[in-house]
């Protein structure tokens, strides 16, 4: 059976579905996920989720729009978590969002600063969300990351700028964006980027791909991703579940 990595997947967060029975279609199809968290109190049940699901790892970090509630403790709390837990295996998802509200850009910075250099210290990845801020993420991220690989999530960017990241080691990675018909920046970088830098995942609860829209996302369709992504670049699924799959464990080498 062709395997698949799903790098960034919510699916301690489903509804409609079990979260449990999410993770045993996965089981079923071949398909390991990444849980990444997203506050000070979500990196406990992440913790939890993943020691007590086959199949699954996860991230611990706080996202953009949840930093007023980062405090120092966080980073202990991170810490130990990480020490405790080999089946925590990044940092996220952490990062930039100024689409929804501007008026703690500079705290986000700060944490998004701290984190990169915890990651840094941990000698862990980094999964990073970036929504209408590519230009100081990667900024932050040349000046701040000195040796975690980085993964830019849900990539929303230009080809261009994902040029620009993949010049930084920067991976990018895609999901259900890719299969929309509004998705003409998602599906230009899907056909032109190196292949050593692309990763797969679904954002699920969120950005249900197709034929799915409307519908509460799920792990297991990473498959729909790599199909779409198959057909832009006029291959075989088989081809980018091998490659997307070697990518991700050149980032995690403790994922079994």
């Amino acid at each position: 059976m062709t395997r698949f990595i799903n790098t960034h997947s919510h699916v301690n967060m489903l509804k409609t579905l079990s979260p449990d029975i999410a993770v045993r279609n996965c089981i079923e199809n071949d398909i390991t996920i990444i849980v990444p968290s997203s506050s000070a109190t979500d990196i406990f049940e992440v913790d939890n989720f993943v020691k007590n699901h086959e199949n699954t790892y996860g991230y611990v970090g706080v996202f953009p729009e949840e930093v007023k509630g980062f405090t120092d403790k966080t980073l202990s709390d991170m810490e130990n978590i990480i020490k405790n837990n080999p089946k925590i295996i990044g940092i996220g998802e952490i990062g930039l969002d100024y689409y929804w509200d501007k008026t703690y850009i500079d705290l986000q910075k700060e944490v998004f600063i701290k984190q990169i250099e915890f990651a840094n210290e941990m000698n862990l990845p980094l999964n990073i969300h970036s929504r209408d801020a590519h230009f100081d993420t990667l900024e932050i991220l040349k000046k701040y990351n000195k040796n975690s690989k980085a993964i830019m999530h849900c990539f929303s960017g230009s080809l261009e700028f994902a040029k620009e990241c993949i010049k930084e080691g920067i991976y990018i990675a895609l999901g259900g964006v890719v299969t929309f018909k509004n998705g003409k920046k998602a599906k230009q970088v899907a056909k032109e980027i190196p292949l050593e830098y692309l990763l797969l995942e679904t954002d699920d609860p969120y950005l249900t791909p197709v034929p799915f829209r409307g519908k509460e996302n799920q792990p297991m369709y990473v498959k729909y991703v790599a199909q779409e992504i198959a057909d832009i670049r006029k291959t075989d699924i088989d081809d980018i579940a091998k490659i997307t799959t070697q990518n991700t464990l050149k980032i995690f080498p403790q994922i079994s």
